[in-house]
């Protein structure tokens, strides 16, 4: 009998290497722009292209399973994750990345069974580089293993993050005074690739120790997290507890000795979570 969670992740890359055609025709033809919840949060029509792309394919393949997907989410589907197999999507994870050909742009898509992430894929379109991993299999980018960094001295690691479409002030000032404790420490550097599965991606791949954001969606780290965890990291929240991807907080670090360094400098908050009930 065919092992049908590796035919589901073949199906994954295969459907995430055509989102990435579509990604590159639509950086010449067509970066049409639109706003979410602030005039930051930027939506294109190729977000949109791309995740209709993506569902549909797996309909076909997989009639029964559901999803969760950013732009789905955006027009008032449900985010609620269940027991059932779930795909979760990003179709564009690096809009304003996109929108600006800035050279980091991923098509992300996870996927869940029983609350537990299975399977991740990471197609970084711009870089050509497919991440992929799957539960107790390891993770690999174009097929080579990946491997977290062995650095566990925090005064040598590079440290990534992102600022979020947040302008709120106070979300701001405790974004930026986390951001000042912890390049103080001091870290060799902190870098910002702009969108959330490229960076968990580097942190497997051993290019930066940590990751850490609060603000994310899970869409936005679903499959960054198993492509961390399977190259021999950790996932904690930002408070050091077992990390919620439905928190909208997450670091994700090459071992608990980073991780728990970081989680010291950090000023938590909390922003709405994903599967909350909906704001009448």
């Amino acid at each position: 009998m065919a092992d049908i969670w590796q035919v589901a992740l073949d199906h994954a890359v295969a459907i995430a290497r055509q989102a990435g055609g579509v990604v590159h025709e639509a950086l010449q033809y067509d970066r049409t722009v639109m706003t979410k919840s602030s005039t930051v949060d930027l939506v294109t029509q190729t977000d949109q292209k791309v995740e209709n792309l993506i569902i549909q394919s797996v309909k076909q393949k997989f009639p029964t399973h559901r999803f969760i997907g950013e732009e789905s989410v955006a027009a008032g589907e449900a985010c609620d994750l269940t027991d059932a197999p779930t795909w979760i999507i990003d179709p564009i994870d690096g809009t304003t990345n996109f929108v600006h050909a800035f050279p980091f742009v991923a098509v992300s898509i996870g996927f869940s069974v029983n609350k537990q992430m299975e399977f991740g894929v990471v197609y970084s379109c711009l870089e050509d580089k497919m991440f992929t991993a799957r539960r107790g299999k390891g993770a690999f980018c174009n097929g080579t293993p990946l491997q977290v960094s062995a650095q566990n001295d925090i005064k040598q690691s590079i440290i990534a993050t992102e600022f979020g479409s947040s302008r709120d002030p106070e979300a701001v000032d405790y974004i930026f005074s986390s951001l000042r404790d912890i390049l103080c420490i001091p870290v060799h550097g902190v870098r910002s690739a702009g969108t959330a599965a490229i960076n968990m991606c580097l942190v497997a791949s051993g290019c930066v120790e940590a990751y850490y954001e609060i603000g994310i969606h899970v869409w936005d780290v679903a499959a960054g997290s198993i492509i961390v965890s399977e190259a021999g990291g950790i996932l904690t929240d930002v408070d050091g507890r077992a990390v919620d991807l439905m928190s909208r907080r997450i670091v994700a670090a090459n071992n608990r000795t980073i991780a728990e360094r970081i989680v010291k400098e950090i000023r938590p908050f909390n922003p709405p979570r994903d599967d909350a009930p909906p704001q009448q």
